[in-house]
Protein backbone atom coordinates (compact mmCIF):
# COMPACT_ATOMS: atom_id res chain seq x y z
CA UNK A 1 0.00 0.00 0.00
CA UNK A 2 1.44 3.45 -0.87
CA UNK A 3 2.35 5.52 2.17
CA UNK A 4 -0.20 8.21 1.31
CA UNK A 5 -2.96 5.60 1.58
CA UNK A 6 -1.71 4.54 5.01
CA UNK A 7 -1.76 8.20 6.03
CA UNK A 8 -5.25 8.62 4.57
CA UNK A 9 -6.50 5.66 6.58
CA UNK A 10 -5.10 7.25 9.75
CA UNK A 11 -6.92 10.49 8.90
CA UNK A 12 -10.28 8.91 8.16
CA UNK A 13 -10.18 6.53 11.14
CA UNK A 14 -9.44 9.28 13.69
CA UNK A 15 -12.25 10.16 16.10
CA UNK A 16 -12.71 12.66 18.90
CA UNK A 17 -12.82 9.70 21.33
CA UNK A 18 -9.18 8.99 20.42
CA UNK A 19 -8.12 12.21 22.17
CA UNK A 20 -7.09 11.86 25.79
CA UNK A 21 -8.58 14.36 28.22
CA UNK A 22 -5.21 16.11 28.32
CA UNK A 23 -4.99 16.35 24.54
CA UNK A 24 -8.54 17.67 24.24
CA UNK A 25 -7.84 20.30 26.89
CA UNK A 26 -4.57 21.39 25.28
CA UNK A 27 -6.18 21.52 21.85
CA UNK A 28 -8.87 23.94 23.08
CA UNK A 29 -6.23 26.06 24.81
CA UNK A 30 -4.46 26.37 21.45
CA UNK A 31 -7.67 27.28 19.64
CA UNK A 32 -8.22 30.11 22.13
CA UNK A 33 -4.59 31.21 21.85
CA UNK A 34 -4.80 31.17 18.05
CA UNK A 35 -8.02 33.16 17.95
CA UNK A 36 -6.48 35.80 20.20
CA UNK A 37 -3.52 36.05 17.81
CA UNK A 38 -5.92 36.27 14.87
CA UNK A 39 -8.10 39.01 16.30
CA UNK A 40 -5.06 40.97 17.44
CA UNK A 41 -3.69 40.95 13.88
CA UNK A 42 -6.70 42.53 12.17
CA UNK A 43 -5.02 45.90 11.65
CA UNK A 44 -1.73 44.55 10.24
CA UNK A 45 -0.92 46.15 6.87
CA UNK A 46 -0.54 42.82 5.02
CA UNK A 47 -3.87 41.72 6.49
CA UNK A 48 -5.58 44.85 5.22
CA UNK A 49 -4.16 44.11 1.78
CA UNK A 50 -5.27 40.48 1.98
CA UNK A 51 -8.77 41.48 3.08
CA UNK A 52 -9.00 43.81 0.06
CA UNK A 53 -7.73 41.00 -2.15
CA UNK A 54 -10.32 38.51 -0.89
CA UNK A 55 -13.09 41.12 -1.12
CA UNK A 56 -12.15 42.08 -4.68
CA UNK A 57 -12.01 38.51 -5.93
CA UNK A 58 -15.15 37.42 -4.09
CA UNK A 59 -16.30 33.85 -3.70
CA UNK A 60 -19.38 31.85 -2.74
CA UNK A 61 -20.49 32.57 0.84
CA UNK A 62 -19.52 29.22 2.31
CA UNK A 63 -17.04 30.17 5.06
CA UNK A 64 -16.86 32.94 7.65
CA UNK A 65 -14.07 35.50 7.84
CA UNK A 66 -12.95 36.58 11.29
CA UNK A 67 -14.24 40.12 11.55
CA UNK A 68 -17.32 39.48 9.40
CA UNK A 69 -18.21 38.48 5.87
CA UNK A 70 -18.03 35.19 4.05
CA UNK A 71 -16.20 33.84 1.04
CA UNK A 72 -15.09 30.60 -0.61
CA UNK A 73 -13.50 28.10 1.79
CA UNK A 74 -10.01 28.20 0.30
CA UNK A 75 -9.95 32.01 0.48
CA UNK A 76 -11.32 31.95 4.03
CA UNK A 77 -8.51 29.52 4.90
CA UNK A 78 -5.99 31.95 3.41
CA UNK A 79 -7.29 34.99 5.27
CA UNK A 80 -8.04 33.42 8.65
CA UNK A 81 -4.74 31.53 8.61
CA UNK A 82 -2.95 34.80 7.88
CA UNK A 83 -4.61 36.38 10.90
CA UNK A 84 -3.48 33.51 13.12
CA UNK A 85 0.08 33.71 11.78
CA UNK A 86 0.81 37.40 11.21
CA UNK A 87 1.78 38.46 14.73
CA UNK A 88 4.10 35.44 15.04
CA UNK A 89 2.55 34.87 18.47
CA UNK A 90 0.91 31.46 17.97
CA UNK A 91 2.10 28.06 19.15
CA UNK A 92 5.15 26.09 18.02
CA UNK A 93 6.44 22.54 17.79
CA UNK A 94 10.13 21.82 18.24
CA UNK A 95 11.66 18.84 16.46
CA UNK A 96 15.36 18.08 16.22
CA UNK A 97 15.69 19.52 12.70
CA UNK A 98 12.48 21.50 12.28
CA UNK A 99 10.30 24.08 13.99
CA UNK A 100 6.73 24.66 12.89
CA UNK A 101 3.50 26.23 14.07
CA UNK A 102 0.71 23.62 13.98
CA UNK A 103 -2.05 26.12 14.82
CA UNK A 104 -1.38 27.57 11.35
CA UNK A 105 -3.79 24.81 10.25
CA UNK A 106 -6.76 26.28 12.12
CA UNK A 107 -7.95 28.41 9.18
CA UNK A 108 -8.13 25.40 6.86
CA UNK A 109 -9.95 23.26 9.39
CA UNK A 110 -12.44 26.03 10.23
CA UNK A 111 -13.28 26.65 6.56
CA UNK A 112 -13.76 22.98 5.71
CA UNK A 113 -15.77 22.32 8.88
CA UNK A 114 -18.13 25.19 8.11
CA UNK A 115 -18.61 24.08 4.49
CA UNK A 116 -19.45 20.56 5.68
CA UNK A 117 -21.83 21.77 8.41
CA UNK A 118 -19.68 20.08 11.04
CA UNK A 119 -19.74 20.23 14.81
CA UNK A 120 -17.24 21.62 17.24
CA UNK A 121 -16.20 18.05 17.89
CA UNK A 122 -15.55 17.61 14.16
CA UNK A 123 -13.45 20.77 14.13
CA UNK A 124 -11.34 19.63 17.08
CA UNK A 125 -10.81 16.16 15.61
CA UNK A 126 -9.70 17.54 12.24
CA UNK A 127 -7.39 20.00 13.96
CA UNK A 128 -5.87 17.21 16.08
CA UNK A 129 -5.22 15.27 12.87
CA UNK A 130 -3.47 18.26 11.29
CA UNK A 131 -1.34 18.73 14.42
CA UNK A 132 -0.32 15.07 14.43
CA UNK A 133 0.57 15.00 10.73
CA UNK A 134 2.63 18.18 10.81
CA UNK A 135 4.45 17.33 14.04
CA UNK A 136 5.28 13.76 13.13
CA UNK A 137 6.56 14.71 9.68
CA UNK A 138 8.65 17.40 11.35
CA UNK A 139 10.10 14.71 13.63
CA UNK A 140 10.88 12.17 10.94
CA UNK A 141 11.28 14.22 7.75
CA UNK A 142 12.81 17.62 8.55
CA UNK A 143 13.62 19.75 5.50
CA UNK A 144 15.15 22.98 6.86
CA UNK A 145 18.73 21.81 6.33
CA UNK A 146 17.85 20.96 2.70
CA UNK A 147 16.80 24.56 2.01
CA UNK A 148 13.04 24.02 2.26
CA UNK A 149 10.55 25.70 4.59
CA UNK A 150 8.57 24.03 7.37
CA UNK A 151 5.44 24.73 5.33
CA UNK A 152 6.45 21.66 3.31
CA UNK A 153 5.23 19.38 6.12
CA UNK A 154 2.27 21.73 6.41
CA UNK A 155 1.07 20.91 2.91
CA UNK A 156 0.35 17.38 4.08
CA UNK A 157 -1.13 18.56 7.39
CA UNK A 158 -3.43 21.25 5.99
CA UNK A 159 -4.78 18.92 3.32
CA UNK A 160 -5.26 16.13 5.86
CA UNK A 161 -7.08 18.43 8.27
CA UNK A 162 -9.33 19.87 5.57
CA UNK A 163 -10.10 16.40 4.17
CA UNK A 164 -10.99 15.16 7.66
CA UNK A 165 -13.26 18.15 8.26
CA UNK A 166 -14.98 17.54 4.93
CA UNK A 167 -15.56 13.91 5.89
CA UNK A 168 -13.81 12.55 2.79
CA UNK A 169 -13.38 8.80 2.34
CA UNK A 170 -9.88 7.26 2.30
CA UNK A 171 -9.35 7.45 -1.47
CA UNK A 172 -10.15 11.15 -1.93
CA UNK A 173 -8.28 11.91 1.31
CA UNK A 174 -5.20 10.26 -0.17
CA UNK A 175 -5.67 12.26 -3.34
CA UNK A 176 -6.00 15.52 -1.41
CA UNK A 177 -2.76 14.86 0.46
CA UNK A 178 -0.96 13.74 -2.70
CA UNK A 179 -2.03 16.80 -4.71
CA UNK A 180 -1.05 19.19 -1.97
CA UNK A 181 2.25 17.49 -1.12
CA UNK A 182 3.32 17.25 -4.76
CA UNK A 183 2.42 20.73 -5.89
CA UNK A 184 3.49 23.07 -3.10
CA UNK A 185 7.06 22.80 -1.79
CA UNK A 186 8.37 26.10 -0.42
CA UNK A 187 11.90 27.48 -0.09
CA UNK A 188 13.50 28.43 3.23
CA UNK A 189 14.62 31.76 1.76
CA UNK A 190 11.30 32.98 3.15
CA UNK A 191 13.02 33.25 6.56
CA UNK A 192 16.64 34.06 5.68
CA UNK A 193 18.45 37.29 4.83
CA UNK A 194 16.18 40.27 4.25
CA UNK A 195 12.79 39.13 5.51
CA UNK A 196 9.62 40.21 3.71
CA UNK A 197 5.87 40.11 4.33
CA UNK A 198 5.93 36.56 2.96
CA UNK A 199 7.29 35.24 6.28
CA UNK A 200 3.83 35.73 7.78
CA UNK A 201 1.94 34.64 4.66
CA UNK A 202 3.82 31.50 3.61
CA UNK A 203 1.79 29.14 5.79
CA UNK A 204 -1.51 30.92 5.03
CA UNK A 205 -0.72 30.19 1.39
CA UNK A 206 -0.20 26.59 2.48
CA UNK A 207 -3.60 26.69 4.15
CA UNK A 208 -5.13 28.05 0.95
CA UNK A 209 -3.56 25.44 -1.33
CA UNK A 210 -4.02 22.55 1.10
CA UNK A 211 -7.71 23.37 1.47
CA UNK A 212 -8.04 23.84 -2.28
CA UNK A 213 -6.44 20.43 -2.83
CA UNK A 214 -8.98 18.79 -0.51
CA UNK A 215 -11.85 20.29 -2.50
CA UNK A 216 -10.30 19.18 -5.79
CA UNK A 217 -10.07 15.65 -4.41
CA UNK A 218 -13.67 15.90 -3.23
CA UNK A 219 -14.63 16.55 -6.86
CA UNK A 220 -12.76 13.43 -7.98
CA UNK A 221 -9.37 14.84 -9.01
CA UNK A 222 -6.58 12.35 -8.35
CA UNK A 223 -3.00 12.91 -7.20
CA UNK A 224 0.25 10.91 -7.45
CA UNK A 225 -0.19 7.88 -5.17
CA UNK A 226 3.57 7.56 -4.61
CA UNK A 227 4.03 11.17 -3.50
CA UNK A 228 6.19 10.03 -0.59
CA UNK A 229 8.24 7.05 -1.79
CA UNK A 230 7.99 7.26 -5.57
CA UNK A 231 10.57 8.14 -8.19
CA UNK A 232 11.23 11.91 -7.76
CA UNK A 233 8.81 11.93 -4.80
CA UNK A 234 9.20 13.63 -1.41
CA UNK A 235 11.79 11.17 -0.08
CA UNK A 236 13.86 11.07 -3.26
CA UNK A 237 13.79 14.79 -4.01
CA UNK A 238 13.71 16.49 -0.59
CA UNK A 239 13.54 14.61 2.69
CA UNK A 240 15.47 11.40 2.20
CA UNK A 241 14.20 8.03 3.40
CA UNK A 242 12.28 7.90 6.66
CA UNK A 243 9.97 5.49 8.47
CA UNK A 244 6.62 6.48 9.91
CA UNK A 245 3.97 3.90 10.78
CA UNK A 246 0.70 5.81 10.48
CA UNK A 247 -1.20 2.81 11.77
CA UNK A 248 0.53 3.25 15.13
CA UNK A 249 -0.09 6.99 15.46
CA UNK A 250 -2.42 8.65 17.99
CA UNK A 251 -3.69 12.23 18.40
CA UNK A 252 -1.51 13.23 21.36
CA UNK A 253 1.23 15.30 19.74
CA UNK A 254 -0.63 18.52 20.55
CA UNK A 255 0.44 18.03 24.17
CA UNK A 256 4.09 18.50 23.08
CA UNK A 257 3.47 21.84 21.37
CA UNK A 258 4.37 25.03 23.21
CA UNK A 259 2.76 28.45 23.59
CA UNK A 260 4.46 31.83 23.35
CA UNK A 261 4.65 34.03 26.41
CA UNK A 262 6.09 36.91 24.38
CA UNK A 263 5.20 38.13 20.90
CA UNK A 264 8.54 36.90 19.59
CA UNK A 265 10.07 34.04 17.63
CA UNK A 266 9.76 30.82 19.62
CA UNK A 267 13.46 30.21 20.24
CA UNK A 268 13.76 33.66 21.85
CA UNK A 269 11.24 32.98 24.62
CA UNK A 270 13.71 31.65 27.20
CA UNK A 271 16.19 34.48 26.59
CA UNK A 272 13.49 37.14 26.94
CA UNK A 273 12.16 35.66 30.17
CA UNK A 274 15.70 35.50 31.57
CA UNK A 275 16.57 39.07 30.54
CA UNK A 276 13.39 40.44 32.10
CA UNK A 277 13.94 38.45 35.30
CA UNK A 278 17.40 39.99 35.61
CA UNK A 279 16.10 43.49 34.99
CA UNK A 280 13.34 43.18 37.60
CA UNK A 281 15.43 41.39 40.22
CA UNK A 282 18.32 43.87 40.07
CA UNK A 283 16.53 47.05 38.99
CA UNK A 284 18.70 47.40 35.90
CA UNK A 285 18.37 50.72 34.10
CA UNK A 286 18.64 49.98 30.34
CA UNK A 287 20.44 53.31 29.88
CA UNK A 288 23.38 51.89 31.87
CA UNK A 289 23.74 48.67 29.88
CA UNK A 290 27.14 48.23 28.29
CA UNK A 291 26.77 44.75 26.84
CA UNK A 292 24.34 41.81 26.76
CA UNK A 293 25.72 38.31 26.18
CA UNK A 294 23.51 35.37 25.26
CA UNK A 295 24.88 31.83 25.11
CA UNK A 296 22.22 29.66 23.50
CA UNK A 297 21.50 26.52 21.47
CA UNK A 298 22.27 26.18 17.78
CA UNK A 299 18.76 26.58 16.38
CA UNK A 300 18.26 29.90 18.17
CA UNK A 301 21.71 31.07 17.08
CA UNK A 302 21.23 30.18 13.43
CA UNK A 303 17.64 31.40 13.00
CA UNK A 304 17.51 34.54 15.16
CA UNK A 305 21.01 35.05 16.53
CA UNK A 306 23.09 35.93 13.47
CA UNK A 307 24.14 32.43 12.39
CA UNK A 308 23.53 30.82 9.03
CA UNK A 309 20.25 32.64 8.32
CA UNK A 310 21.84 36.09 8.31
CA UNK A 311 22.84 39.20 10.24
CA UNK A 312 20.22 40.09 12.86
CA UNK A 313 21.59 43.52 13.80
CA UNK A 314 20.02 45.11 10.72
CA UNK A 315 16.37 45.62 11.68
CA UNK A 316 14.13 47.78 9.50
CA UNK A 317 10.65 46.25 9.67
CA UNK A 318 8.44 43.95 11.71
CA UNK A 319 9.40 40.77 9.91
CA UNK A 320 13.08 41.40 10.63
CA UNK A 321 12.42 42.57 14.19
CA UNK A 322 10.52 39.45 15.28
CA UNK A 323 13.33 37.26 13.90
CA UNK A 324 16.16 39.18 15.56
CA UNK A 325 17.16 38.06 19.05
CA UNK A 326 19.13 41.29 19.28
CA UNK A 327 16.05 43.46 18.67
CA UNK A 328 13.67 41.40 20.80
CA UNK A 329 16.05 41.38 23.79
CA UNK A 330 16.63 45.11 23.52
CA UNK A 331 12.90 45.85 23.20
CA UNK A 332 12.09 43.63 26.18
CA UNK A 333 14.60 45.38 28.42
CA UNK A 334 13.46 48.84 27.35
CA UNK A 335 9.69 48.23 27.38
CA UNK A 336 9.32 45.44 29.97
CA UNK A 337 7.55 43.13 27.52
CA UNK A 338 7.41 42.12 23.87
CA UNK A 339 3.89 42.59 22.49
CA UNK A 340 2.52 43.75 19.12
CA UNK A 341 3.26 47.36 20.10
CA UNK A 342 6.98 46.58 20.03
CA UNK A 343 6.69 45.99 16.27
CA UNK A 344 5.18 49.35 15.36
CA UNK A 345 7.39 50.97 12.74
CA UNK A 346 8.21 53.99 14.89
CA UNK A 347 9.26 51.69 17.75
CA UNK A 348 11.53 49.67 15.50
CA UNK A 349 13.19 52.83 14.16
CA UNK A 350 13.67 54.48 17.57
CA UNK A 351 17.23 55.35 18.56
CA UNK A 352 17.11 53.66 21.98
CA UNK A 353 16.24 50.20 20.68
CA UNK A 354 18.48 50.49 17.62
CA UNK A 355 21.38 51.44 19.87
CA UNK A 356 20.77 48.76 22.50
CA UNK A 357 20.35 45.92 20.00
CA UNK A 358 23.89 46.57 18.78
CA UNK A 359 25.10 45.69 22.30
CA UNK A 360 23.60 42.19 22.16
CA UNK A 361 26.09 39.40 21.40
CA UNK A 362 24.81 35.88 20.71
CA UNK A 363 26.89 32.70 20.71
CA UNK A 364 26.14 29.03 20.21
CA UNK A 365 27.02 26.69 23.07
CA UNK A 366 27.36 23.08 21.78
CA UNK A 367 26.34 21.41 25.04
CA UNK A 368 23.15 23.50 25.04
CA UNK A 369 22.51 22.48 21.43
CA UNK A 370 22.80 18.82 22.44
CA UNK A 371 19.89 19.26 24.87
CA UNK A 372 17.50 20.78 22.32
CA UNK A 373 14.55 20.26 21.72
CA UNK A 374 13.81 18.67 25.12
CA UNK A 375 15.20 21.79 26.78
CA UNK A 376 15.75 25.39 25.67
CA UNK A 377 18.98 26.21 27.50
CA UNK A 378 20.62 29.62 27.57
CA UNK A 379 22.71 31.94 29.71
CA UNK A 380 22.00 35.67 29.77
CA UNK A 381 24.60 38.11 31.08
CA UNK A 382 23.89 41.82 31.34
CA UNK A 383 26.83 44.16 31.87
CA UNK A 384 25.46 47.36 33.38
CA UNK A 385 26.85 50.19 35.50
CA UNK A 386 30.06 48.29 36.19
CA UNK A 387 28.29 45.09 37.32
CA UNK A 388 27.58 41.76 35.61
CA UNK A 389 24.20 40.13 36.20
CA UNK A 390 23.75 36.55 35.00
CA UNK A 391 21.04 33.89 34.83
CA UNK A 392 20.85 30.33 33.52
CA UNK A 393 17.58 29.21 31.94
CA UNK A 394 16.31 25.84 30.71
CA UNK A 395 12.66 26.62 29.93
CA UNK A 396 10.03 29.37 30.12
CA UNK A 397 6.34 29.68 30.99
CA UNK A 398 4.60 28.09 28.02
CA UNK A 399 7.19 25.35 27.41
CA UNK A 400 5.99 21.78 27.93
CA UNK A 401 7.88 21.58 31.23
CA UNK A 402 5.98 24.67 32.46
CA UNK A 403 2.74 24.63 30.45
CA UNK A 404 0.59 27.72 30.24
CA UNK A 405 -2.79 27.44 31.96
CA UNK A 406 -6.22 28.11 30.49
CA UNK A 407 -6.52 31.23 32.63
CA UNK A 408 -3.18 32.63 31.48
CA UNK A 409 -4.02 31.99 27.84
CA UNK A 410 -7.40 33.60 28.48
CA UNK A 411 -5.60 36.73 29.69
CA UNK A 412 -3.45 36.70 26.55
CA UNK A 413 -6.58 36.29 24.40
CA UNK A 414 -8.31 39.21 26.16
CA UNK A 415 -5.29 41.49 25.78
CA UNK A 416 -5.03 40.80 22.05
CA UNK A 417 -8.76 40.88 21.32
CA UNK A 418 -9.68 43.93 23.38
CA UNK A 419 -9.30 46.54 20.60
CA UNK A 420 -11.83 44.72 18.41
CA UNK A 421 -14.32 43.22 20.89
CA UNK A 422 -16.28 44.17 23.96
CA UNK A 423 -16.11 42.20 27.20
CA UNK A 424 -19.33 40.32 26.48
CA UNK A 425 -18.15 39.08 23.08
CA UNK A 426 -14.78 38.04 24.50
CA UNK A 427 -16.54 36.08 27.24
CA UNK A 428 -18.81 34.41 24.66
CA UNK A 429 -15.88 33.39 22.45
CA UNK A 430 -13.96 32.05 25.43
CA UNK A 431 -16.99 30.08 26.57
CA UNK A 432 -17.62 28.69 23.09
CA UNK A 433 -14.05 27.44 22.81
CA UNK A 434 -14.17 25.94 26.29
CA UNK A 435 -17.33 23.98 25.41
CA UNK A 436 -16.56 23.51 21.72
CA UNK A 437 -16.90 19.72 21.78
CA UNK A 438 -20.59 20.12 22.75
CA UNK A 439 -21.55 22.85 20.24
CA UNK A 440 -22.23 23.23 16.53
CA UNK A 441 -19.11 24.80 15.02
CA UNK A 442 -21.29 27.59 13.62
CA UNK A 443 -21.80 28.87 17.17
CA UNK A 444 -18.13 29.82 17.26
CA UNK A 445 -18.05 31.12 13.68
CA UNK A 446 -21.06 33.38 14.33
CA UNK A 447 -19.23 34.93 17.27
CA UNK A 448 -16.06 35.47 15.24
CA UNK A 449 -18.12 37.27 12.60
CA UNK A 450 -19.07 39.84 15.26
CA UNK A 451 -15.48 40.93 15.84
CA UNK A 452 -15.02 44.48 14.60
CA UNK A 453 -12.59 45.09 11.77
CA UNK A 454 -10.41 48.21 12.03
CA UNK A 455 -12.68 49.92 9.52
CA UNK A 456 -15.56 49.37 11.93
Amino acid sequence: MPIVHELARFVTDATYADLSDAAARELKIRVLDSLGCAIGALDGPPLRALRAHVSDFGGADHATLIGGGQTAPDRAALYNSALVRYLDYNDSYLATGETGHPSDNLGSVMAATEYAGGSGRDLLTALAVAYQVQCRLSDEAPVRAKGFDHTVQGQYAAAAGAAKALGLAPEPTANAIAISGTAHNALRVTRTGEISNWKGLAYPETGFTGTHSAFLAKRGITGPPEVFEGNKGFMHSIAGDFQLDWGAEDLERVTDTIIKKYNAEIHSQVTLEGALELKREHGIDPATIEKIEVDTFDVAFHIIGGGEEGDKTIVRRKEEADHSLHYMTAAALLDDHVLPAQYAQDRIAADDVQSLLQKVHVRETPEYSDRFPDHMVCDVRIHADGEVYETHKEDYEGFHTRPMSWDTVGEKFARLAEPYTDAALRADILGAVQDLQTLPATDLFDLLAQVETPEG
